[in-house]
């Protein structure tokens, strides 16, 4: 486990001193995080690496995962993609499921504790089911500004039973919410295995492993989600290829808890095999923090081609290296990327327009180093877990303080 000292020589003595400082409030608090998967996605990593460290500096935080079939995650699967604007709803059969499963999981799981955190829909409803002792959280990582009506006003039922609603933007904030809301930008942790610097020949060895060439490289790395488009950024590359040689690597993972994943990664390789560049096409599934590093740092240009971004740790970790990124100017990403200054934002859809500045980018090595520099500073000022704990414990110290519940 790490100890919150080793983080002193990237951001700072007085940053590792004030979270000591300010945990010394809420030595001895008893609190819980509850998700549906411990990997696979952004919320899973954070979570790894700020349980540990909560406990580290006197903290009792607890970690629990909800338990569902593989027909509840297809549900829950459609909250998501609903609340980010799609257009299907919930049949009350799909409604019951979705509430069965987590009140089978409060008959289980004993909520003892000072202060509870849920983290997106998945488990929203086991409020519901508890005789309410201590306040609760919401901490929402999806973009909500323009979800399925019908969704929208089910799960508020829901959303109006929590004592706080946490977003990752001020744009996601809902003025037909009568609970109070706050945000808390994501982070990423600079000493996790996705981050750390890696030799050149850890890189080469690692990427070798997978067939990627010592070509240009374009990168996209995303869970394999039709939100994420990675069949547009195949649109995006041959449009480059033809007139700079490189190669694309479409690198993903599956969350447990996305039933989609695996309809979507068989789509991008249909789509990569008829390509007439296909041979410079290398789309892989893996789960490996190691892959993504070597990926994110050894890529000369880095495109997040999402429609929908709650946030998009994916930017924030290929900008902590350097790399300089190519993005939709969506949601979380639009929080990280200021145009022309640490990346370049492009509407989505203007795959012309995408494909043009990836090629400006190839073209200039001057202009990768300046604009990879900015990025990196950038995320270090914003963008790190100790700046998300600290965040966290102003939230924790406000509920458990005031004694709401």
């Amino acid at each position: 486990m790490r100890d919150i000292s080793e983080y002193e020589p990237i951001v700072g003595h007085e940053v590792v001193s004030r979270l000591r400082e300010h945990a010394r409030a809420l030595r001895g608090a008893h609190i819980v995080y509850i998700n549906s998967t411990y990997v696979g996605g952004g919320v899973a990593e954070m979570l790894n690496s700020v349980v540990p460290l909560f406990n580290e500096i006197g903290i009792k935080m607890g970690w629990r995962i909800l338990h569902g079939t593989d027909d509840f995650f297809t549900i829950t699967k459609k909250i998501h993609n609903s609340l980010q604007g799609g257009s299907a709803g919930l049949t009350d059969e799909e409604k019951g499921l979705y509430e069965r499963t987590n009140r089978l999981y409060s008959t289980y799981t004993h909520l003892d504790h000072d202060l509870v955190v849920v983290h997106d829909p998945q488990p929203m409803p086991l409020i519901k089911f508890y005789k309410k002792a201590q306040p609760w959280i919401l901490r929402l990582h999806i973009d909500i500004t323009n979800p399925n009506p019908n969704t929208w006003d089910y799960i508020r039922n829901f959303v109006e039973m929590y004592d706080e609603v946490v977003v990752s933007n001020k744009n996601y904030m809902r003025p037909d919410l009568n609970v109070p809301q706050s945000v808390i930008y994501p982070a990423i942790d600079p000493l996790s295995l996705k981050n750390i610097p890696l030799s050149g020949q850890f890189i080469d060895k690692e990427l070798s492993k997978f067939g990627v060439s010592d070509k240009p490289m374009i990168a996209q790395v995303s869970r394999f989600d039709k939100w994420k488009d990675p069949l547009g950024v195949i649109k995006i590359f041959e449009k480059v290829r033809r007139k700079f040689d490189c190669q694309l690597v479409l690198l993903g993972n599956l969350a447990t808890d996305d039933p989609e994943g695996q309809k979507m990664f068989e789509s991008v390789q249909l789509a990569a095999a008829k390509s007439e560049f296909k041979r410079d096409i290398n789309v892989i599934l893996v789960e490996s923090e190691t892959l993504v590093n070597a990926v994110q740092t050894r890529a000369d240009v880095v495109v997040q081609n999402s429609i929908r971004e709650g946030f998009g740790l994916v930017v924030t970790e290929a900008m902590y290296k350097g790399t300089p990124v190519v993005a939709s100017n969506v949601g979380g990403i639009k929080v990280q990327i200021t145009d022309g200054y640490n990346g370049y934002l492009v509407d989505h859809g203007k795959y012309d327009e995408f494909a043009s500045r990836v090629l400006e980018l190839l073209r200039s090595p001057e202009k990768r180093k300046e604009l990879g520099e900015h990025g990196r500073k950038t995320v270090v000022d914003k963008f790190l877990i100790t700046r998300l704990m600290d965040d966290w414990m102003t939230v924790f110290e406000r509920h458990l303080k005031s004694g709401n519940n």
